[in-house]
Parts: structure tokens; C-alpha cells; sequence
């Protein structure tokens, strides 16, 4: 029995599978007998049926309605056709007028469609040169008329033909003019117009309170669409200064200012100048080295030479006192003949010449090292200038000669750490002057006055 209510139930499954989807039925109560089954597979049968029905009739009806949508595009498709063809049929009519028409024009025309044609060719040039004058910046809309009558193709009117020469005449006095005016400036100000003044077609400067060099650039979205830009990079200050005097002259003033007659070009060129910092990093490691050992050497020099100048005065301090201290080498000296006085004279002497020897190398310390560090500044120079000058022929041997840039890196980096071995080499060549000059100074006083406690010695003695 166990075994035919497992049967049934697997083929009642799989015929609810094959023919419609399961219906969870998860409130029906359990089977307990073969003839609930065999009613339940039955109820499940006429609902899957019913479902399937359904399914059927939808889509029957959906298919009409795709037949039908599918007509109604195809007729559609038809009639754009149909209107296709005739708008080409015009558009060729059209096309075979135009043609006929121009003929009429360019007869009517005569002999002045040339005059006109070079006339409109002048006007299209005047124009894109005006529209990249510096003048513009202040006067817009200048070549407007210009360029209409460039893109026009029938005669121009006397209007237009004056428009040429006018428009050359103001572009002269503007050339002339040193005048100040308000206008948007990209990448000052947040976009709020500043004040700007313009001299002639060569330089512009804004006033924000210290001058900005400007320059008047396409933004590349048409031929027309020039606005002002601050340089990324400005001069030097120099140029700063001197552009200071314009921005604060007064009406009628002569002053000296920058002038860029090749209208922007060479003041864009700084945008490619390296600062301070870049060409030190173009040294390279080298480049690093000599910096380090110059700031350590220097700290250490001008070290030294403090030591060595309170020294010096404490030595001085010490010759108009009689009493002896420890706290300064000639004390010291003095203390050592203090001690042998009593002594004989050669005794005497050693004892003073020992104490003098003592104090020698703490006077003479740090000056080898800083002769040291003088003469291997430029010496790493040199090392910088030959790793850069290998860097440079590699890339010759690598890319050739046709570009400059390539190589430019290698011989930055051969030129700056030659001028950094130099920079670092001369000042320290200075302090270690300065020091064995005040070592040798307090040296040869220590000398002095032990030669004289000696001699006064002798003379007592003699006496």
C-alpha cells in the first residue's frame, strides 16, 4: 500500500510539473488515504487545465495585437518613405536652382565678384585678427561685422565695406592706448570682474592688489572665444616691480614699464622657467648631498667662528687682569707659569711652551674639516656633472638628437650640481679663512704674552 501511494504521488508530481506551474497549497490539510489523493491529483489536474486555458487565450490575443501594431508600423514605414522620396525629389530641384541661381549672380555680378570676393577674403582675415587682438579683451563684439560679411554670399552694402577700414582705424588707437578697465579674468577673483590695465596689444596686468599678468587666450570652442587668463607662472620680480609702477601711476604719468612685443609669447615662456626649487631638484641626489653637507659645514663654521671670536675676547679680557683664570687659554698659561715659577728657568720655559701646546688644537678644532668639506663640495660637482653628463649621452644613444627636451634633463642635472659645488664651496672657503685667521690670532697671542711672562721672569732673576 506504502508503495502505490509513493507512485501515485510521483506521477501526479510530474504531470503538475510538465502541464502548469506548482501551486503551493500550504493551507490544504494532510493526506491520509489513497482516495483523498486520488481527489487532490484531480482538483490539481482541472486547475492546471484551467491555467492553461487561460495562458492560451492570452496569448491568441496578444498575437492579434502584434499582427495589428506590426501593420500599423509598416504603414507608417511606407508613408515616411513615400515623404523621403519627395523631400529628395525637391531637395535635387532645389540644389539644380541654387546652381542656376548662383550663374545668375555671378553674371550679374561681373567684374565686381572679384572685387567683392578679395573684399569678403580681407574682412575674414581682419577678423580673426581682431578677434585675437589684446584690444578686444576691452571692446568686444568688434569683429562681428567683419565676420558676416567673410560668410556672406551676396554683395556687400556700403555699411559693410566701411566696416573694414573702421574697424582698422580703432584697432590702431587701441594699439596706442594705456587705459584700465573692469573685466572677468579666469582664475582670479572667484569669476568677479577686476580691474585691468591694458597697454596697447602687448600686456595686460590685473590689479588685485599686487599685479597678475594676464594673457588673452583662445579657450578653443570657436574662433571668437578669447578670454583672459592669468599666467600659470608669473615673472620675476623684477618685472613685478615694474609693472607695480603702471598699475599705481597716475592719468598723464610717464613711468617704465614691461613691454612684450611679441604680445604675450615671451611672458608665457616663464611658464617653462624653473624656480629655485625645481632646478635644485634637477640636481638630483647630488644635488642633495652638496646641500646637506654645505648646511652641516656652515652650521659648524659659523660654530667655530663664535667660539673662536669669545676666545679671542677672552683672551683680550685677560691681559688687562692680573689675576689668572681657568676659563680662557691665556689663563690657563698663566696659571702653568704660576705653578713652576719657582722653578728653574728652562723648566720655566717647557712648562709654559707645554701649557701653550695644549690649548693649540682646541683653538685649531673643526678647521681641517672645514677645509675638508671646501674642497669636496665642488669635487661632488663635478661627480654631478659627469653622472649627468652619461644620463645625457644615453639618451642620445637611446633617442637621438631630434628633440632637445630629451636631453635636457641630463644636462640640468650636470649644470646644477657643478653651480651647487661652487655655491657651497666659496662660503665655506670664507669661514675656514676666517677661522684659522682668529685661531692663528689667539695662537700667536697666547705666544706673545707667555714669551713676555718668560722674559719678565728672567729679568726678576737677573735683577
Amino acid at each position: 500500500m506504502k508503495n502505490l501511494i509513493k507512485t501515485i504521488a510521483a506521477v501526479s508530481l510530474g504531470a503538475s510539473l510538465l502541464s502548469a506551474p506548482v501551486f503551493a497549497q500550504t493551507d490544504a490539510e494532510p493526506v491520509t488515504s489513497i482516495q483523498q489523493l486520488l481527489d487532490r491529483v484531480r482538483a490539481d489536474s482541472r486547475d492546471a487545465a484551467a491555467e492553461n486555458q487561460r495562458r492560451i487565450q492570452e496569448f491568441r490575443a496578444n498575437r492579434d495585437q502584434q499582427v495589428a501594431l506590426l501593420r500599423q508600423a509598416q504603414n507608417r514605414m511606407a508613408a515616411l518613405e513615400a515623404q523621403s522620396a519627395q523631400l529628395e525629389a525637391e531637395f535635387d530641384a532645389n540644389v539644380v536652382l541654387i546652381d542656376e541661381q548662383s550663374a545668375l549672380l555671378q553674371e550679374a555680378q561681373g567684374a565686381f565678384g572679384e572685387l567683392f570676393g578679395a573684399a569678403r577674403q580681407y574682412a575674414g582675415e581682419f577678423g580673426a585678427t581682431i578677434d585675437a587682438s589684446l584690444v578686444s579683451a576691452q571692446y568686444t563684439g568688434r569683429a562681428d561685422d567683419l565676420n558676416t560679411l567673410a560668410n556672406s554670399r551676396t554683395l556687400p552694402s556700403r555699411r559693410e565695406l566701411d566696416a573694414i577700414w573702421t574697424t582698422m582705424i580703432n584697432e590702431m588707437e587701441g594699439q596706442a592706448e594705456v587705459t584700465r578697465f573692469s573685466r572677468r579674468v579666469l582664475g582670479l577673483n572667484d569669476g568677479n570682474p577686476v580691474d585691468v590695465v591694458r597697454i596697447g596689444t602687448f600686456v595686460a596686468v590685473a590689479d588685485t592688489g599686487s599685479p597678475t599678468f594676464l594673457n588673452y587666450k583662445s579657450d578653443g570652442a570657436g574662433s571668437d572665444s578669447f578670454s583672459l587668463v592669468a599666467l600659470e607662472r608669473q615673472p620675476p620680480g623684477t618685472i613685478m616691480g615694474a609693472a607695480s609702477n603702471i598699475l599705481n601711476a597716475e592719468a598723464g604719468e610717464i613711468v617704465s614699464g614691461p613691454i612684450d612685443p611679441s604680445r604675450g609669447a615671451l611672458l608665457d615662456i616663464y611658464r617653462s622657467v624653473p624656480n629655485l626649487s625645481e632646478r635644485f631638484e634637477q640636481g638630483g641626489i647630488v644635488a642633495k648631498i652638496i646641500a646637506g653637507l654645505f648646511i652641516f659645514s656652515a652650521v659648524f663654521g659659523l660654530f667655530r667662528l663664535v667660539m673662536l671670536l669669545l676666545t679671542t675676547s677672552a683672551i683680550n679680557a685677560q691681559k688687562r687682569r692680573s689675576t689668572a683664570s681657568k676659563s680662557n687659554p691665556l689663563g690657563r698659561v698663566m696659571l702653568a707659569y704660576e705653578e713652576v715659577k719657582d722653578r728653574p728657568f728652562e723648566t720655566i720655559e717647557l712648562k709654559v711652551d707645554e701649557a701653550i701646546l695644549r690649548e693649540t688644537p682646541k683653538l685649531e678644532f673643526g678647521l681641517n674639516f672645514l677645509k675638508l668639506a671646501a674642497g669636496v663640495a665642488p669635487l661632488l660637482g663635478l661627480l654631478g656633472t659627469v653622472t649627468g653628463m652619461i644620463r645625457t649621452f644615453t639618451q642620445i644613444t637611446l633617442f637621438g638628437t631630434g628633440d632637445p627636451q630629451i636631453m635636457a634633463g641630463g644636462i640640468s642635472e650636470a649644470l646644477v650640481t657643478t653651480v651647487s659645488g661652487l655655491i657651497a664651496a666659496i662660503p665655506l672657503l670664507f669661514i675656514h679663512s676666517f677661522a684659522a685667521s682668529f685661531a692663528r690670532g689667539a695662537q700667536q697671542a697666547l705666544e706673545e704674552q707667555a714669551a713676555g711672562i718668560v722674559a719678565r721672569h728672567a729679568e726678576e732673576n737677573a735683577s
